[in-house]
């Protein structure tokens, strides 16, 4: 019988070198690895030998963030951004430390973001994404890849534990930046479980998670629909509505970035708590079903929730959108080939399948569409006018596949966007607004509330 092959990303290449494959064989780690030599492949030996193929990237790459210039930010922003609390809506913090190995406390020379880098850019507190992304739900492994990714995230939080801690309110907040540190809060992307049962959400409360998105990413919940597939619960069922009352009662943040408009609204109409977008961007500038109505964000405000605004130009800047869409032949959030992709795999081999998505760092783009931070800043400008400046954050989505605007590198360039805002006109007060006062206020009150 022919072998079939699992396709390794393109660092993983070393030509003219042999690593040992699981089971007793060798081959070439090049471009190709034999899935019939591998069925004992497990997660840890899927790492392993991902970090031996590691070390042998390109130097080039390597030197990539090294060799690129720091953007001209001014004196005056730079003061101001380092005396703001920075609390990032949505970071994928771990994706590629879980898939690749590695410590999220190391600088890395790829993606956007890790704790070194993130400090630098003047970031005190994060929502950690514990991602779960479609690949798992069709044969429904999506409740042990949460459990995975949970007691990976939770190691890595205790492993560099002399650079960040967990939070589970908004006194943590306050106590592990007293110490110097950076708070983490742990928030599931994604499906912990399709059928939304209120046990495992129990379970995942006792074990540190504070937020959940309600969709199941791009796809439907069986209790609630998405943005981007086709309803087929009109919104909330009364399981789902279920759910809703018991992440009040649990005192966890509602995230309603990815969900369907009938369901916000929904959630929005029963929740006794305020409710958080943690990565989004309005329709009204960008017309996608990924994006949120102004009506809707002006219900969400009414709440006492936050819209936190995603980094990335496809949600932002329709010119970049447009042309992204047309080179790949898809939109972003266009998930119709993981059936397909997935079907009769394992949960490993769903693993290997999905890790050269990681870290998902965005598009290149010619000058000539791309985005740049006073244009990403106008939307956010835009929304504050709106409904003013109490109810507006940020998300940044990093590595989680944001195109960033033009001349920002990655998470240390976050003093583009106050420069930006300088540019506005905007005060002190409003920016230590966006940038993480106002997410704080929202987590302490519905954290405080349990």
């Amino acid at each position: 019988m022919a072998k079939s092959y699992l396709h390794l990303p393109t660092a993983f290449y070393r030509p003219n070198v042999l690593f040992p494959i699981p089971g007793g064989q060798n081959t070439l780690a090049y471009n190709v690895w034999p899935v019939g030599d591998l069925p004992l492949l497990t997660r840890r030996r899927f790492v392993g030998s991902t970090a031996i193929a590691s070390l042998s990237w390109p130097s080039a790459l390597a030197q990539e963030a090294k060799d690129r210039l720091a953007p001209q930010v001014s004196a005056r922003a730079l003061a101001m951004h380092r005396h703001a609390l920075i609390f990032d809506a949505h970071v994928h913090a771990l994706d590629r430390e879980f898939y690749y190995g590695g410590s999220m406390g190391d600088r890395k020379s790829n993606g956007h973001w890790d704790l070194p880098r993130a400090r630098e850019g003047g970031e005190d507190a994060f929502f950690l994404s514990v991602y779960v992304p479609e690949e798992y739900y069709p044969s429904r492994f999506e409740t042990r890849q949460t459990l995975r990714r949970l007691d990976h995230a939770l190691r890595q939080v205790h492993e560099n534990r002399d650079q960040v801690e967990l939070a589970l309110n908004g006194a943590d907040i306050d106590r592990i930046r007293a110490k110097g540190k950076m708070a983490a809060v742990l928030d599931i992307e994604g499906s912990y479980d399709l059928d939304g049962d209120l046990g495992i959400l129990r379970d995942l409360h006792a074990l540190g998670l504070r937020s959940a998105q309600i969709s199941a990413h791009n796809w439907n919940q069986n209790y609630a629909d998405s943005c981007c597939s086709e309803p087929k619960s009109d919104g909330l069922t009364a399981h789902g509505r279920e759910l809703i009352h018991e992440m009040n009662r649990l005192g966890m943040v509602i995230n309603v970035s990815h969900s369907g408009d009938d369901t916000i609204s929904q959630i929005l109409d029963i929740s006794d708590r305020p409710v958080v977008a943690t990565h989004h961007g309005l329709r009204s500038v960008n017309d996608i079903p990924r994006n949120m109505p102004d009506n809707l964000m002006k219900k969400l405000v009414d709440k006492g929730g936050v819209f936190c605004f995603q980094i990335g130009s496809e949600f932002h800047y329709p010119r970049e959108y447009k042309w992204l869409t047309a080179e790949r032949g898809k939109t972003f959030f266009d998930t119709a080939s993981i059936p397909d992709r997935v079907r009769s795999k394992s949960l490993y081999e769903v693993d290997a399948l999905v890790a050269p998505s990681f870290p998902m760092k965005g598009a290149t783009v010619p000058d000539s569409v791309a985005m740049t931070v006073d244009d990403w800043v106008a939307v956010v400008d835009r929304a504050i006018k709106l409904v003013g400046e109490d109810h507006v954050g940020f998300g940044s989505d990093f590595d989680g596949g944001p195109t960033l605007a033009k001349g920002m590198r990655d998470v240390r360039d976050l003093p583009m966007v106050t420069d930006a805002m300088l540019r506005l006109g905007y005060t002190e007060e409003r920016i230590r607004k966006f940038w993480g006062g106002n997410l704080l206020r929202v987590f302490r009150q519905i954290t405080s509330q349990a």
